[in-house]
């Protein structure tokens, strides 16, 4: 007989301890308005961090989801479906390339883990990566991943990966040679705190893997689905990957991630080589689409760069702020010391929810929905909540 308790309500009691225990528990959001299990409401400026790119329970989300999962649910790899094809020939057409080839999976680490498993197939093993970057803890997207405090515990991970200094160009060409399979980078490295590279570092990128004839895989979990003004993060260079990995705001809120292969010339999984029971399954690829088509309807791309010139402007003469970096609606916010964690909590109490990336960096990755009123709003409170929290 069964003896697990039926109404359970506390975390540590049923879930592991990998998070930590949540000061928070949400029950329902619209929009950018969240409320928790006491009532209380939530601006939400992190958007499941960078993935609820139309908000919470968008019309055109749930009226896409529910008409999907009524007409059919789930149907493995063994089968085609409309929603699929139709999602695949969307993202073909944002990336200009007739020849890309999509592969869709669950997350952010799988597609990573494609691409990974995907460059063995120039008959080379050796990976190029980027200190502080982040692509993922599954155990290969996990070598990939430039911070020791989340590699360390699991070695040993793959060999033959290499790791250099983001925004050195000089580095990564000393590093990158004749032996390399790939090289991995973030158009913008979210978790180490929205830091973006000098201009024209991944215009070189694409150079020096010419040269070596190395897969170029641009990471744009974070910066892709419009987050940064462009679809995928890295069109202001005015160069393509070989590869692109896609997740978080590609689903609209749903589990959704896809590798594509770019250019005539990049490797192709056989038959057989690789798949997934999940990845692409109608109800998330339904989500993705109607996320995809409503962006480009409502333009959103353009209010996006509007809202980080604002976001900008505005922040950086806040006192206590030395710098706010990123683009579009994926921002840092750099503190002058170590108490992002306790302005994230203040703000937390304020009603405005956000993200300690780092000791001294907020970032904030709101809905694509966002209006100039939450923007204005979210501004003023944090203002107010940054001379008043504790540096200490």
């Amino acid at each position: 007989m069964s003896t697990v308790k039926k109404s359970v309500t506390n975390w540590a009691e049923v879930m592991q301890g990998n998070y930590g225990v949540p000061t928070i528990t949400l029950k329902s959001g619209k929009g950018l308005v969240v409320t928790d299990t006491a009532g209380k409401k939530y601006l939400d400026f992190l958007g499941g961090i960078a993935t609820n790119v139309l908000g919470h329970a968008h019309p055109v989300i749930v009226k896409a989801v529910s008409k999907q999962i009524a007409t059919l649910g789930h149907v493995s790899n063994f089968y085609s479906h409309p929603s699929g094809i139709a999602l695949a020939a969307k993202l073909q057409e944002l990336t200009g390339d007739k020849n890309a080839r999509v592969f869709f999976c669950n997350s952010g680490a799988e597609a990573n883990e494609a691409a990974l498993k995907l460059s063995r197939k120039t008959g080379r093993s050796r990976i190029v990566a980027t200190t502080g970057s982040f692509h993922g803890r599954t155990m290969g997207a996990l070598s990939l991943t430039g911070q020791p405090s989340k590699r360390n515990p699991f070695k040993p991970l793959l060999k033959n990966v290499k790791h250099v200094t983001f925004g050195d160009i000089t580095a990564m060409r000393k590093a990158v040679n004749k032996k390399t399979a790939m090289v991995i980078v973030e158009p913008i490295m979210g978790e180490a705190g929205v830091i973006v590279p000098p201009f024209g570092y991944l215009r070189e990128l694409r150079d020096i893997c010419n040269e070596q004839g190395a897969l170029l895989v641009f990471d744009c979990v974070q910066t892709g689905i419009g987050r940064t003004g462009t679809w995928f993060g890295y069109e202001e260079e005015k160069i393509s990957p070989d590869v692109i990995t896609l997740a978080k705001g590609l689903g609209g809120g749903l589990p959704l991630g896809a590798m594509i292969t770019l250019g005539s010339n990049s490797p192709q999984f056989s038959t057989g080589e690789h798949g997934t029971t999940f990845g692409g399954n109608p109800v998330a690829a339904a989500a993705g689409l109607a996320a995809l088509e409503f962006i480009t309807k409502a333009n959103l791309l353009s209010s996006v760069k509007s809202y980080e010139k604002r976001l900008k402007i505005k922040l950086s003469v806040v006192k206590g702020v030395i710098q706010v970096r990123g683009r579009g609606l994926l921002i840092g916010i750099v503190l002058d010391g170590d108490y992002a964690k306790n302005l994230a909590a203040k703000l937390a109490d304020r009603g405005i929810l956000v993200n300690a990336a780092n000791e001294n960096t907020i970032r904030i990755a709101p809905a694509l929905i966002v209006s100039k009123i939450q923007i204005d709003k979210f501004i003023m409170i944090f203002r107010q909540c940054i001379q008043e929290v504790d540096h200490g």
